[in-house]
C-alpha cells in the first residue's frame, strides 16, 4: 500500500485515520490511500463515521450488561425456602383447600364429583384432575373424601409433595 508523507503532525494524524478507513473497508494491497490537507478534514470525518457505526451498539432484544444475573434476593435467601406462585390465579385455586367445607359425593360410574362451599355459603363442584389452592391439584375422589395432592419447589428446585385430604362430615357434625 503507498502512502503519501505530509510533513506535519495533523497530516500524520488524518494519515493514519485513512490507513485505519482504507483497511476497514477492504481494498487490497494495491490501493492508494493519498490524501492533500483539502481533502483530509473531509475523509477524516468520513473515516470516524464509519469506525463508529462499525462498533455501535444496539439494546434492542439484548439484556442489559449492566444488570446482575443473580439479584441480592436469590443470593441472601435460605435455598430451602418454598417459591412463591406467580401465576394469575382463577376459579378454584382463588380457595384454599382448609376454606371450604365437604358437603357431598356423587360417585356415577366413571363421573365422579364432589361439592364443597365456601364460608358465605356458596357451593361450588369438584372433579378429578381440577386445580384447588394455589399449588393443589385434586387427585382422588372416594365415598367419603377428597385427596389433594399439593407440589411446591425450593429454591434449590427440590420438589416437595404433600396429601391434604378433605373429609365429609356425618350430618350435625363439625
Amino acid at each position: 500500500m503507498k502512502i503519501l508523507n505530509l510533513q506535519n503532525r495533523q497530516g500524520s494524524k488524518l494519515i493514519l485515520s485513512a490507513l485505519v478507513f482504507c483497511g476497514l473497508i477492504g481494498l487490497g494491497q494495491d490501493a492508494y490511500c493519498l490524501q492533500t490537507p483539502a481533502q483530509s478534514q473531509d475523509s477524516t470525518a468520513f473515516a470516524e463515521k464509519a469506525i463508529t457505526k462499525l462498533f455501535e451498539y444496539t439494546i434492542e432484544g439484548r439484556n442489559d450488561p449492566f444488570v446482575p444475573f443473580i439479584s441480592a434476593r436469590a443470593t441472601s435467601a435460605k435455598m430451602d425456602e418454598i417459591m412463591p406462585v406467580e401465576d394469575q390465579l382463577s376459579g378454584m385455586q382463588l380457595f384454599e383447600p382448609g376454606q371450604l367445607n365437604l358437603v357431598a359425593i356423587v360417585m356415577v360410574e366413571s363421573n365422579d364429583f364432589a361439592m364443597v362451599e365456601d364460608t358465605t355459603g356458596k357451593g361450588y363442584i369438584l372433579r378429578t384432575g381440577m386445580e384447588i389452592g394455589r399449588r393443589g391439584i385434586i387427585t382422588a375422589i372416594k365415598s367419603n373424601e377428597v385427596i389433594i395432592e399439593e407440589t411446591a419447589f425450593t429454591r434449590a428446585g427440590k420438589k416437595l409433595t404433600s396429601n391434604i385430604v378433605m373429609l365429609l362430615k356425618k350430618e350435625g357434625e363439625e
